[in-house]
């Protein structure tokens, strides 16, 4: 008989992947489906649910030409998180879902900040985001009283489609705790927050049920099954936010360990024993991935992208080199880069580009770049941002452990993992060893595994993760390079605070 499979969905901004996968953690087939966002306004981003739905409908019926359905046993679904869904009470939407990065409750997030409620303990040092789930139904009791009224639900996008799936209201702790402001370790549900944010009555149209990532959920119902090609009754087990589904995914499961998503940035997720509340690290978040652990959040908003950006733009001679030889744009830049000393000759970038999330908080840092003279190159400046990158996860890193959490087993994941020279330079400026997964589709893998805990094929998720992931290589940083590291790296800490006066008063005169 062929062995049993579970089937992980991964809803992300940009769509809906799927993968079939074995309990010992191999991908016997994977398919993705592009989803579209509409930005009706500057800050605004909205995607409407059905097209998740009809998303995963079309990604499995390219993997169910590849696999009998008869071999899948469960599924769990992740997903973005804070993606307001207002529906009915049978889950039809109201108006298109607020998808995670929209910011159009900025305002309401402020004044959600400035009730100094204890419940802020989770916004790293009570700076609510205007990304949070909070502040967007602040926002639609006050622009769309109507929407608001007649909602009868109020769900998260993976709660959503647990629903549609099983016809069963529940939300995911971890939705519930990082973005809701839910503590099963404290009080539950912040009664007192959500009346000094003039939605008391919201907590009435949240699930009641809640949910800890990898409980059985439900079952697939007929009429999903049906839609879907797949066999009703089929375990549903609970997900959680993308991102964290995805540490679960890189093996990230034991106190002492953190995933590093790389891509246009940088996402720090890390697990402890014990509580940790600081300014410019979000949580520590109870039960939110493993039960009884806590979760610190932290990240970089700009990264990759900064990286991009200067070789899209500036890396002329680069350009050139590489269609003169024939080959990739940064085989050329990292050979160049490799020729000049660490420290760039005295270049040092600051990588706030797009403002700092941790360990500052502070929206109104830029981007710079420092101590140009006229003997320095574009190669000297691609390795200085690729430095200053290094710099700012270093600093994230050192803030970790002056508040007790001391990351002992990194795990990265996403494209510039095939870098080797930036993820060698990560391991030499922090001074970790960096682990490379063997599979890095961390949220795919991530729900896949929680469907295994659900279906009874493994039972928890410390022992699925244990056989469904493993490690490729691991990266081990030279002591010698993060010594002569440091005088550089204690610089840039130093330009930040010089700088910060500045960037704030002409970031605030040209948003005028």
């Amino acid at each position: 008989m062929a062995e049993k499979l579970v089937l992980g969905v991964d809803v992300g901004t940009g769509g809906v992947r799927v993968a079939l996968v074995d309990p010992k953690g191999h991908m016997e087939a994977t398919a993705s489906v592009a989803v579209a966002t509409a930005t009706p306004r500057p800050a605004w981003a909205e995607q409407e649910p059905m097209d998740w739905w009809n998303g995963l409908r079309e990604a499995l019926s390219q993997v169910l030409t590849k696999v009998d359905a008869k071999r899948i046993v469960g599924m769990s679904v992740d997903g973005t998180s804070a993606t307001v869904v207002a529906c009915d009470r049978n889950g039809k939407p109201l108006r298109p879902a607020l998808l995670w990065m929209d910011v159009r409750a900025a305002e309401e997030a402020v004044e959600l900040t400035n009730t100094g409620d204890p419940a802020l303990k989770y916004a790293g040092q009570n700076t609510v985001s205007a990304e949070w789930g909070l502040p967007k139904l602040m926002w639609l009791k006050r622009h769309e009283p109507d929407v608001y009224e007649k909602a009868e639900v109020f769900a998260d996008s993976m709660d959503w489609l647990t629903h549609r799936l099983t016809g069963e209201w529940a939300m995911s702790v971890c939705s519930a705790t990082c973005k809701f402001f839910y503590d099963s370790n404290w009080s539950g549900w912040p009664t007192n927050l959500y009346t000094k944010a003039g939605v008391g009555e919201a907590l009435g149209k949240l699930p009641s049920t809640v949910l800890n990532m990898g409980e059985v959920a439900g079952t697939l119902t007929a009429s999903a099954a049906k839609e879907l090609g797949l066999t009703p009754g089929i375990t549903v087990a609970m997900g959680g936010i993308d991102a964290h589904v995805g540490a679960i995914g890189l093996g990230v499961v034991e106190p002492g360990s953190l995933a590093l998503i790389t891509g246009s940035s940088h996402v720090m997720l890390g697990q402890t024993d014990q509580a940790i509340y600081s300014k410019g690290i979000w949580g520590s978040y109870f039960d939110a991935i493993i039960p009884g652990q806590y979760t610190v959040e932290a990240g970089q908003i700009s990264s990759g992208s900064v990286n991009s950006w200067w070789v899209k733009n500036y890396t002329l001679k680069a350009h050139e080199e590489a269609a003169r030889e024939g080959v990739e744009l940064y085989e050329i830049l990292n050979r160049g880069a490799k020729e000049i000393p660490i420290g760039s000759d005295g270049v040092i970038v600051l990588d706030h580009f797009q403002g700092n999330r941790s360990p500052f908080s502070d929206p109104f840092s830029r981007g710079a770049i420092t101590g140009l003279t006229l003997s320095h190159t574009e190669n000297h400046i691609y390795r200085a941002i690729l430095e200053g990158v290094c710099f700012g996860t270093r600093i994230i890193f050192d803030t970790f452990r002056e508040k007790g959490m001391n990351p002992t087993t990194v795990v990265v994941s996403g494209g510039p993992t095939k870098a080797e020279f930036w993820m060698q330079m990560h391991a030499d400026v922090t001074g970790v060893a960096l682990r490379i997964p063997a599979n890095t589709e961390g949220p795919l893998m991530g729900s896949a595994i929680l469907a295994t805990v659900g279906a009874g094929l493994h039972s928890s998720i410390g022992e699925a993760a244990k056989e469904m992931t493993s490690v490729a290589r691991i990266i081990e940083p030279n002591m010698e390079a993060y010594e002569a590291y440091d005088f550089y790296y204690r610089r840039y800490v130093d330009l930040y605070s010089a700088l910060a006066p500045i960037s704030q008063e002409v970031a605030k005169h040209v948003a005028e």
